[in-house]
């Protein structure tokens, strides 16, 4: 999977349609292997990242879960102490 694309779900505060939308961006490049589509593909490549994140939003809707939501800020904190010991 692309890593700029994220866990979206159960997390405090809620997951907006910004960042589904740019995570649906995300994976139409990562499938089409284009960065940014020439003219002729334009319509199409919009045409996807529009499905995904409708499907996106629809499968957030559904999932269940009893967990308490993720908190950002912790999981913010434990990526930088993981890319810290990474790269030093």
């Amino acid at each position: 999977m692309c890593r700029n694309i994220r866990t979206l779900y159960h997390l405090d505060p809620p997951t907006d349609d910004e960042e589904i939308r740019a995570a649906a961006l995300q994976f139409v490049r990562k499938v089409s292997g284009f960065s940014k589509p020439s003219a002729a593909n334009e319509a199409a490549f919009a045409r996807a990242i529009d499905a995904i994140a409708a499907t996106t939003h629809v499968l957030m809707d559904e999932l269940v879960t009893a967990a308490p939501p993720r908190d950002r800020a912790e999981m913010i904190e434990k990526a930088r102490a993981r890319a810290a010991k990474r790269y030093g």
